[in-house]
């Protein structure tokens, strides 16, 4: 006698996979939204100056750029000198963080007044190479020459986009001073000037003490961390009295100076013991 065989519902397994398809669906809708959003920043060229589509630059002058841009995130804004498909030899604007719509400045110039530009191509985001596309390419042939740059007016839109781009570079300093400062990094910035005032102060009354106890060639030896010591800390006080911008980082010399100091009069002083020197005096 024939069983027959269980009755399953082949159904069933289907299932899955339309629920993986449609999982599949919503996610690259939601990555072709993000990319969407993403693409919503336009740049476009209003003027240029000098202007024109032949363009021969002066020494050391400045070609720029007019740009009017729309963006509904934050983004960067950066124009970039080329000529035949490859980097030109010119340096060009940094960028700062452009929102809604507005105006920005563009500009490069020809690195030792010579080169060549048969176009700009400007690109917009947030500075990754992913997440910065070109979006527009601009055609204009510029030259460089060694003549002397014209005297003429620039139009008033150049300084005032400089002056716009001034005051963002004031208030990014400003914001980047007021920063708030993690526990670890301040603990680090104590350590440091910790160690700078006891290298510092090591470094000077060491080979000072030296110089006043020992005897003879081992004197003459320690007189020259002492001289070197001196001779770095007057050159700050004078440096800072006629430029007080002169020594930003006079941490750091004192740091490296008085290490040096320090290390060699702790060689002097083993080997003073070494040779007994220290007990006769």
């Amino acid at each position: 006698m024939r069983t027959a065989a269980p009755i399953t519902d082949r159904r069933t397994p289907r299932a899955w996979p339309r629920a993986f398809m449609f999982g599949v669906w919503i996610a690259t809708l939601g990555l072709a939204s993000t990319g969407a959003a993403q693409a919503a920043a336009t740049v476009e060229v209003l003027e240029t100056y000098p202007a024109g589509e032949e363009v021969t630059l002066g020494r050391n002058e400045n070609f720029y750029l007019r740009l009017r841009y729309d963006t509904d995130h934050p983004i960067g804004i950066w124009a970039r000198p080329y000529s035949r498909g490859q980097p030109a030899s010119a340096g060009s604007n940094g960028s700062y963080r452009y929102s809604g719509n507005g105006e920005a400045l563009g500009w490069f110039f020809f690195s030792g007044n010579r080169g060549e530009v048969d176009e700009i191509r400007i690109t917009a985001g947030d500075g990754s190479i992913a997440g910065t596309p070109l979006v527009l390419t601009y055609r204009v042939h510029v030259m460089a020459s060694e003549r002397q740059p014209e005297t003429e007016d620039a139009p008033e839109w150049v300084p005032r986009l400089k002056a716009a781009d001034a005051e963002r570079q004031r208030l990014a300093s400003q914001a980047y001073a007021n920063r708030p400062v993690a526990p670890f990094t301040s603990l680090l910035l104590s350590l440091f000037t910790i160690v700078v005032l006891v290298l510092g102060v090591g470094g000077l009354v060491m080979p000072v003490r030296a110089v006043l106890r020992w005897r003879g060639g081992w004197r003459v030896a320690a007189a020259v961390p002492a001289a070197l010591m001196g001779f770095v800390i007057v050159r700050l006080i004078v440096g800072v009295a006629i430029d007080p911008t002169s020594h930003n980082l006079w941490p750091f010399e004192i740091l490296i100076v008085g290490l040096l100091s320090s290390i060699i009069m702790v060689v002097l002083t083993l080997a003073r013991r070494a040779t007994g020197a220290a007990v006769t005096g």
